[in-house]
Parts: C-alpha cells; sequence; structure tokens
C-alpha cells in the first residue's frame, strides 16, 4: 500500500511538472532597444494554455530589468522570469501591476525580490478578491495552483492621477484614471519612448470584458489617449495597437454607450436594445460570443442607473 502511495504521488507531480511545462511560450516582440513586448496567447484561459493569457512588458533599466504585468500563476511567473533571462541579464528589480485582474497579477509571488507598484484600488481589490481570481484560474485549467498567492504592492499611487518618475533611469509617467476597465486601473506612459503600456484599458482584436468597468469612464481615458505623442501601444492582449487603433476602440465603445443609452431613452428593454444595436464591427473580434451579452448588459444597467 504504501509503495501505490508513492508511485500516485510520483504521478501527481509528474503530471504537474509536466502541466508547468507545457505553457506556450510568449510571442516576443522587440518595441526598441530597452523595450520588450512578452505577448500572450489570445485565448481565454484554459486547460491547454493554463490560465496564460496575458501580454507582459519588459523594460531594462540602467541596472535592472523592470516586469509589467506577470500572468495567473505562480508558474506563469516563473514562466516570464526564464523569458525575461533570455532577454537581460539584469534582475527584475520592479514589477508594475496595471489592475488586479488574476491575469495580471498572480504571477508576482514568483518575483521575490522585486518592488511592486501599482494604483491604490488595484492593492485593494487584489487583497478583496485575489481569492477569486485563483478559483478562476484553477477551473479553467482543470487543476490546483497551491503555490499562487496574492501578492500586492508596496508602493501605490491614488485614483485620478498622474506621477511622473524615474526608474532605474526609464522615465515613466504613471496615469491612474478615475476608472475605466476596473477601479484600479493603471497605464504607463513613457514619454521618451512615446510608448504607452495600457493595461487592459485598451486590448486588440479582442472583445473588452465589462466585468468590473465603468463604462463611461474608459471612454473617457481612451478619449485622453487621442492627446499623447503615442507610436505605439501595448496592451492587455492583443497585438500591437497604433493610435489609429486606439481610436478604432474608442469609436466602438462610444458608439455601443450611445446606442444602449439611446435605447434607454426611448424606454426599451434591454433585449430589445440589443435587437437594434450595430455591432458589426464587434463581432470581428474574438471572444464575441462569449463576452458580448454580458457587457451589453452591464452597460445597460450602469447607463440605466446614471439615468436615476
Amino acid at each position: 500500500m504504501q509503495r501505490f502511495f508513492s508511485i500516485l504521488t510520483g504521478l501527481i507531480l509528474t503530471i504537474s511538472v509536466a502541466s508547468a511545462a507545457a505553457l506556450p511560450a510568449p510571442k516576443v516582440v522587440k518595441v526598441n532597444a530597452r523595450i520588450h513586448a512578452l505577448l500572450g496567447p489570445m485565448e481565454l484561459p484554459n486547460k491547454k494554455n493554463q490560465g496564460y493569457m496575458v501580454n507582459s512588458i519588459l523594460i531594462v533599466g540602467d541596472t535592472g530589468a523592470i516586469l509589467i504585468d506577470t500572468g495567473f500563476t505562480d508558474e506563469i511567473g516563473a514562466m516570464l522570469a526564464k523569458q525575461v533571462a533570455k532577454l537581460t541579464s539584469k534582475p527584475v528589480t520592479h514589477v508594475i501591476n496595471t489592475h488586479h485582474h488574476g491575469d495580471h497579477s498572480l504571477g508576482n509571488i514568483a518575483f521575490p525580490n522585486a518592488k511592486i507598484l501599482s494604483s491604490e484600488q488595484c492593492r485593494k481589490l487584489a487583497l478583496e478578491h485575489g481569492a477569486d481570481w485563483i478559483a478562476i484560474v484553477e477551473a479553467a485549467a482543470g487543476r490546483k495552483f497551491p503555490n499562487t498567492k496574492v501578492v500586492t504592492a508596496s508602493v501605490t499611487y491614488p485614483q485620478n492621477s498622474k506621477s511622473e518618475l524615474v526608474i532605474d533611469g526609464v522615465k515613466m509617467v504613471f496615469w491612474v484614471p478615475e476608472a475605466a476597465h476596473t477601479l484600479g486601473d493603471m497605464m504607463i506612459w513613457l514619454p521618451d519612448d512615446q510608448v504607452l503600456l495600457s493595461g487592459d484599458i485598451m486590448v486588440n482584436q479582442i472583445t473588452p470584458n465589462f466585468r468590473d468597468a465603468n463604462l463611461k469612464e474608459w471612454i473617457n481615458a481612451l478619449r485622453e489617449v487621442q492627446s499623447l505623442p503615442v507610436k505605439t501601444i501595448v496592451p492587455g492582449h492583443g497585438p500591437l495597437m497604433s493610435k489609429q487603433d486606439a481610436a478604432a476602440m474608442h469609436q466602438r465603445m462610444t458608439s455601443l454607450y450611445d446606442g444602449i443609452a439611446a435605447g434607454i431613452k426611448a424606454g426599451l428593454t434591454d433585449s430589445e436594445i440589443r435587437n437594434k444595436l450595430d455591432l458589426k464591427e464587434w463581432k470581428k473580434l474574438h471572444h464575441f460570443d462569449e463576452q458580448m451579452g454580458g457587457n451589453i448588459n452591464k452597460a445597460y444597467l450602469e447607463i440605466e442607473a446614471a439615468s436615476f
């Protein structure tokens, strides 16, 4: 019997290691001499990708490396650390989280020696909902991640703020809007590089998720992006974006919001509004079927509440 349990334990460990080894590799895109985008898979979390679905960004500083967004699990974080090591011999000294969603922040635990930075609300929401996000990735991947723990920022930035700072020789602006994709979003503007790291405020070729959004503030943030002299945007998911791509996303979001608002003003129900919306451009995006019904309902409820 003891031998049986020893064999069983060995099989469980082998399966766990095999699952970790099966993680897909990111597509590495060199933005410029010091910035690399590590583009993750565009699928929703599943058994094949083990929850790996996020874009991360490596910035090589004077003496160390800065990593933006760390993935959904400790295993994804460790995989990203290995990818970073292929691109630079400098240690990861800083980790920046663009928001609290698990696919962007639960890999923090793989960087114990790094200083973690985020918005204040990101830290608060990660502490409140981190366990929920671990449950989400475990359900999607079909296995447990016992070493994935919530690790939050030691340095935070308030809502509705823009903070200019220099980290390891890299000039940055931490832009925390009032709200957008979540209440705790933070974008990173690199003025010397003319590169914007947007988190999920912008996604490319993918239907954005409205789950925790404030759509009105999100649209305002997208409008403000148009004023930046941006050359390259690294979105939270999907391929790199141009300023024109960002403008197209802003237009889609604005048209959807205005269409739902007009329907509410006319006294239409949620389902009646859905039948009248022009979703032609939305249908071209990945995950339209999975996301759009919930998105319209979320928008309807937000706009309806604002009308009282």
